[in-house]
C-alpha cells in the first residue's frame, strides 16, 4: 500500500499535537455535518411523504374533465393532475386494466390561469414511463430517478379493486437543493472553525510546550560543554517552574535536574581524581629527574675511564647511560603533559615560526641523513606570539614521528604558510601510512601504530599526544590524514589565538 512521504507529516511534537487537534476537530465537524444532513434528509423526506399522501388522495377525486391544453402528439393527462391544490411538478400516471396509460407532470398549478401557448402538463419519455411502471403497487413510498430532465421523484402506486393503477409522484429537487445548501453552509462553518481551532491550538500547544523547549535549551547548553577533561562547572540548572511534580513536564524537568546534579557530582569526582593523578605524575616526574641525572652522570664518568673498566662492564654502563637518557626523555614528556593538563604552560613571547621550522628540519636532516627532507616556507617570516619551546617541540615531534615510522629514503615535506589570519603547518611523508583503525587514537598517550609503520627504538608513544596538547593550549587544531603511500599531519593556528 503506498504511503505518503514523511515530509507531509510534521516531525516536531508541537506540530504533531497541533495536527492531531485539527484532525480531531475535523472528524467532529464531519460527524456533526453528516448527522445533520441525515436527520434533515429524513425530516424533509417525511414531509414530502405527507405531501405525497395528500396529493394521492386529491388525485383520487378529480374534478369533472374540462378542456385541457395539450402538446402536439400527446394524449390527455390523468384526471389526478386536474385536482385543485396539486403543486407544480406533481406527477400522475393512470393505468387502466386494459393497459391504457396516461401520464404527465404538472407544469403550472391547475388553479392558475394559463398564459398564451403555455401547456399545463409536461409529457415524459417512454424510458421514464418504464421506470414508473416498475414501482411496486403496495401503497408504500419509493424514490425513483427519472433522468436528468426530472431528477429524483418520490412516488406511490395504488391499485384499486377494478384493477386500475394510480401512480402519484412529487419531485425531490427542493429536498436535494436544501441538503446541498446546508452542506455548503456546514462546510464553510467547519472550515472557518478548523482555521480558528488550528490557530488557537497552535498558540495553546506552543505555550504548553515552552517548558520542554527550556529543557531542550538547557540540554543543548550542557551538550556544548567540554566534559572530557579539565575542571567543568555545568553552570546551568532547570528552572523551578519546570519541576512541578504534579505535571508530566514537571516530572521530566525534575528528573532532568536530578540528572544534572548527578553529572555535576560525577564531574567533580572525576576532576578530583584527575587532579590527584596529574599531581602524582608531576611529583613523580620531578622526583625522578634528580636520580636519573645522577645515574646518567656516573655512567658518563665511568665511560670517560673506559680503559680501566672491563669491556663487558663498559658495555653495560653504556646501556645504562642510554636507557637513563631515554627514561629522562620520558620523564620530561610526562612532566610537560602534567603541566599542560594543569594549565601551567603559557609563556607568551614573539616567535619566528619560519626560523623555528627551518632549524627543526635542518636538525632532522643531520640526525637522519637517510631520509629526504624538503622544506617549503614563505619568503616573508611568519612571527607569532606563543611559547617558543613548546612550538619547537611540536615541529620536532612531528618530524621525529615521520623519521621513526618510515623507512630510509622516505621523502618528508614540511610546509609552512599563512593566509587570511590562519597559520598552517603540514608534515607529509610518502611512507607506508597509518592503519585506518589506529587513526582515531593516534593522538592518545602511549598510542602506537602496528608493524605497518616501522617502530624505531626510543619511541615513548607520547610525541603526538604532546603535539595535540601544545596545539590545543595555543588555541589551534591538529589533524591527520593517512593512506598507503602518504601520511599528512596538519596543524592550524589562528593568528589571533596566538597573539
Amino acid at each position: 500500500m503506498p504511503t505518503l512521504p514523511r515530509r507531509f507529516f510534521p516531525s516536531s511534537l508541537r506540530g504533531k499535537l497541533t495536527t492531531q487537534l485539527i484532525l480531531l476537530a475535523a472528524v467532529v465537524c464531519l460527524v456533526v455535518g453528516v448527522a445533520t444532513e441525515v436527520a434533515l434528509s429524513e425530516f424533509l423526506l417525511h414531509k414530502v411523504d405527507d405531501q405525497l399522501s395528500a396529493a394521492s388522495e386529491r388525485g383520487q377525486n378529480p374534478p369533472p374533465r374540462g378542456p385541457v391544453e395539450l402538446l402536439p402528439g400527446t394524449s390527455p393527462p390523468p384526471d389526478a393532475l386536474r385536482a385543485f391544490g396539486q403543486g407544480v411538478g406533481t406527477l400522475a400516471m393512470h393505468i387502466t386494466p386494459n393497459g391504457t396509460t396516461t401520464v404527465g407532470v404538472l407544469a403550472v398549478n391547475s388553479g392558475e390561469p394559463l398564459g398564451p401557448g403555455q401547456p399545463p402538463v409536461q409529457p415524459i419519455s417512454p424510458a421514464q414511463i418504464a421506470v414508473l411502471v416498475q414501482v411496486p403497487r403496495d401503497g408504500h413510498k419509493y424514490t425513483r430517478d427519472l433522468g436528468p430532465a426530472l431528477g429524483e421523484y418520490r412516488v406511490v402506486a395504488i391499485e384499486n379493486r377494478d384493477g386500475e393503477v394510480a401512480i402519484t409522484g412529487l419531485p425531490l429537487a427542493d429536498v436535494s437543493n436544501t441538503l446541498w445548501r446546508l452542506g455548503f453552509v456546514l462546510g464553510g462553518v467547519a472550515l472557518a472553525g478548523l482555521t480558528l481551532a488550528g490557530a488557537v491550538g497552535a498558540v495553546t500547544v506552543r505555550r504548553t510546550m515552552q517548558p520542554l523547549e527550556r529543557l531542550a535549551r538547557t540540554a543543548a547548553q550542557v551538550s556544548e560543554l567540554r566534559l572530557d577533561k579539565g575542571d567543568v562547572a555545568l553552570g546551568v540548572q532547570v528552572a523551578e517552574a519546570d519541576t512541578d511534580a504534579r505535571t508530566e513536564v514537571g516530572k521530566l524537568g525534575s528528573a532532568f535536574g536530578r540528572m544534572l546534579g548527578n553529572v555535576a557530582a560525577a564531574l567533580a569526582a572525576r576532576q578530583a581524581s584527575e587532579s590527584r593523578v596529574r599531581q602524582f605524575v608531576a611529583d613523580a616526574s620531578h622526583e625522578l629527574r634528580t636520580p636519573l641525572a645522577a645515574i646518567r652522570g656516573y655512567a658518563e664518568l665511568t665511560r670517560r675511564r673506559r680503559d680501566s673498566v672491563p669491556p663487558d662492564i663498559a658495555f653495560a654502563l653504556g646501556r645504562v647511560e642510554a636507557e637513563s637518557a631515554r627514561m629522562t626523555t620520558l620523564v620530561e614528556d610526562l612532566l610537560l603533559l602534567a603541566r599542560l593538563d594543569a594549565g601551567r604552560h603559557q609563556v607568551y613571547e614573539p616567535v619566528d615560526l619560519s626560523r623555528l621550522v627551518t632549524d627543526a628540519v635542518a636538525d632532522a636532516h643531520v640526525f637522519s641523513p637517510h631520509h629526504r627532507w624538503l622544506l617549503d616556507v614563505p619568503a616573508e617570516p611568519i612571527t607569532v606570539v606563543g611559547d617558543a619551546d613548546q612550538l619547537h617541540q611540536v615541529v620536532i615531534n612531528l618530524l621525529n614521528n615521520a623519521r621513526m615510522h618510515t623507512p630510509p629514503k622516505t621523502v618528508v615535506t614540511t610546509k609552512l604558510s599563512a593566509e587570511r589570519g590562519r597559520v598552517t603547518l603540514t608534515v607529509r611523508d610518502n611512507g607506508p601510512g597509518i592503519p585506518q583503525d589506529a587513526l582515531p587514537e593516534v593522538f592518545e598517550r602511549f598510542a602506537r601504530g602496528d608493524s605497518s609503520r616501522s617502530r624505531a627504538a626510543g619511541s615513548t608513544g607520547l610525541g603526538l599526544a604532546i603535539v595535540a596538547a601544545v596545539v590545543s593550549a595555543h588555541g589551534g587544531q591538529v589533524s591527520v590524514r593517512s593512506e598507503p603511500g602518504e601520511t599528512e599531519f596538519t596543524v592550524r593556528f589562528l593568528l589571533s589565538s596566538l597573539a
